[in-house]
């Protein structure tokens, strides 16, 4: 049971993470819309926030290494509960 419900937090863990950097990465874009002013075209500048974009890039490798933990924790619980049948 134990196992479980470690496997379901890394599971939540890592959404949660996923989640997040998608947010942070979002704030981390800002465009600006300039209007055409007299013989000046129009255009779209973007500017980039550097730690919202590292915040994203923190919590993408986060949620990574939760998920390959969480991975390797549903495997080991399968091959334990396949083990534990066949000693029967």
């Amino acid at each position: 049971m134990r196992n479980w419900l470690l496997l379901a937090t890394d599971v939540v863990v890592a959404v949660l993470c996923l989640v997040g950097a998608v947010l942070s990465w979002r704030c981390g874009l800002h465009t600006t819309v300039f209007a055409r002013s007299g013989d000046t075209p129009g255009f779209e500048a973007t500017r980039y926030a550097a730690p919202w974009l590292l915040l994203a890039a923190v919590l993408v490798t986060v949620g990574g290494v939760v998920a390959i933990d969480g991975s390797a924790r549903a495997v080991r619980i399968v091959r334990s509960d396949v083990a534990a049948d066949t000693r029967i």
